[in-house]
Formats: structure tokens, sequence, C-alpha cells
């Protein structure tokens, strides 16, 4: 199936990151939805673009719930660390599909909250190829979230 998708989509014949663009550090405020329904936003209330989902406050330091979100994406089923940018506490990853091998990609950052021991979660995940994710990216939003916050209880 993925040889057959690969003869239109070029990074579906590609294995892990292979196929894409090298990815570049993502101002989150600076992104731009599009007016296709295949994007999910997790972010704080009040955020800028509003987000698909809500994300918590999350009382452990900004560079604790990195560390706790890394851990918990190397985790997860066909999904490749693409980025890491440490200084900004943004990782980028790209998520396969299993049948397919179609490329999504998901930009990951964390924000400092009140004070130096709390924190917020940006997650904004997307699909390479299509118009229709048929809610896949919504899917993988909320399992990061529920993921996470069973990693995050167990480092407080």
């Amino acid at each position: 199936m993925a040889l057959l998708a690969s003869l239109l989509f070029p990074a579906c014949a590609r294995s892990g990151i292979g196929g894409l663009p090298p990815a570049r550090y993502l101002d989150p405020h600076a992104i731009v939805r599009p007016k296709t329904p295949n994007t999910a936003l997790a972010a704080p209330a009040g955020f800028a673009p509003k987000p698909d989902i809500e994300t918590p406050l999350y009382h452990v330091p900004p560079a604790t719930l990195f560390a706790d979100l890394r851990t918990m994406a190397a985790g997860e089923k066909r999904t490749y660390p693409q980025a890491v940018f440490p200084g900004h506490l943004q990782a980028d990853y790209v998520v396969r599909s299993a049948v397919f091998n179609f490329p999504d990609l998901v930009t990951a950052q964390v924000l400092a909250g009140p004070g130096k021991t709390s924190a917020w979660l940006v997650l904004w995940s997307r699909s390479v190829y299509g118009r229709s994710d048929f809610g896949v990216n919504r899917q993988r939003v909320r399992a990061w979230l529920a993921a996470l916050a069973t990693t995050v209880a167990h480092t407080k």
C-alpha cells in the first residue's frame, strides 16, 4: 500500500523523517492555520491562534515538562524526532501512518508559566498531504496530552 501511495506522494516512499524538508524553529504565535481541516492545535486558553484543545498549566519547571514531553514522544509508535531546539524548548516530530506511510508533522513547544515552577504546552499536529485527516491529528494531540499527563504525574 505504501508503495502505491509513494507514486503520488513522494515522502511516502521514505521512512522516518526522510523525504521531508528540514524543520526550522517555529514561533508558536506565528502559526498560520490552513483552511483545510487537517490540523489540530492544543494550547493554553487565550492563545492566538485559537486552539482546538486547551492545555492545562503544568506544575513543573519548563525544562522538566520539555524532558517529559520528549520521553513520552520517544515511546509513540511510528514517531521520529525531526529537530530539537533546546534553547526554545521546542521539538519537531514526523509521525507516519501505519498503512500508507503518510507523514504528519508535530511541533511541540513548552512555554514558561507563572513563576519558574510551571509551564504551558503548545502542540500543533498537521498533515503533509491531503485536505482531510479524518480527525487523526486531533486524536493524536489528545493521546499525546493524555500520555504526557501520566508522565508528568510521575515527576512531581
